[in-house]
């Protein structure tokens, strides 16, 4: 699921990732959030790192991925 929620976010289908994320038949893990926040990264979509971001620290409130992410992608958007 993580390796699909990637394909998409990298062709820019970032609704559709956060889509086939909400329809999985299970509870998403954190590295399927976190390939979502990297896209999100990638196409400078912050409203999404946001919620995502907030998904991944329910999950691991110590995962510091996100938060490096997370700060990367509002460093970016403040250039």
């Amino acid at each position: 699921y993580a390796c699909m929620v990637d394909l998409l976010g990298r062709a820019g289908e970032l609704r559709g990732a956060e889509n086939f994320i909400k329809k999985m038949p299970f509870q998403p893990s954190a590295v399927v959030w976190v390939a979502l926040l990297g896209a999100s990264r990638i196409h400078g979509h912050l409203e999404l790192a946001k919620r995502t971001a907030n998904c991944i620290l329910e999950l691991e409130p110590y995962n510091t991925a996100a938060f490096v992410l997370l700060s990367n992608i509002h460093a970016a958007a403040s250039r």
